[in-house]
């Protein structure tokens, strides 16, 4: 998938702010769909956003078409799970709208682990 300026979100929101390079992270990972970083304010000991870099507001705007960039999605924070070094495992968490908690209105995923995960997680 080719981001082009149709499909990547204007200079309001600030994840494709930090995908064009405006707004500096961290980036641990980073591939053709997707980039990881650390969270500014980490809930445990690996705490790591993982975005792609299409804007897409929510999973609940994906789409069919966007099927291919969600199992990458999946695949690079498995794969960023594994060079964390969390093989005692790990939570992956995609907060949706303002009741789930979404404070970013660009589809993300936190990668949590590091620690014990306790349920229910809210």
């Amino acid at each position: 998938m080719k981001i082009t300026p149709s499909n990547v979100a204007s200079s309001d929101c600030l994840f494709c702010r930090i995908v064009a390079g405006d707004i500096s992270a961290n980036r641990v990972y980073e591939d053709e769909f997707c980039i990881g970083f650390p969270d500014i304010n980490p809930q445990a000991p690996t705490h790591l956003l993982i975005i792609p870099k299409q804007h897409i507001s929510s999973i609940a705007k994906a789409e069919a078409e966007h099927a291919a960039l969600l199992g990458s999605l999946m695949s690079a924070t498995t794969k960023i799970a594994r060079d964390e070094n969390l093989s005692k495992g790990y939570r992956i968490v995609v907060n949706t709208g303002d009741d789930g908690g979404q404070t970013v209105n660009h589809l993300h995923l936190h990668l949590l682990g590091g620690r014990h995960m306790n349920w229910p997680p809210g």
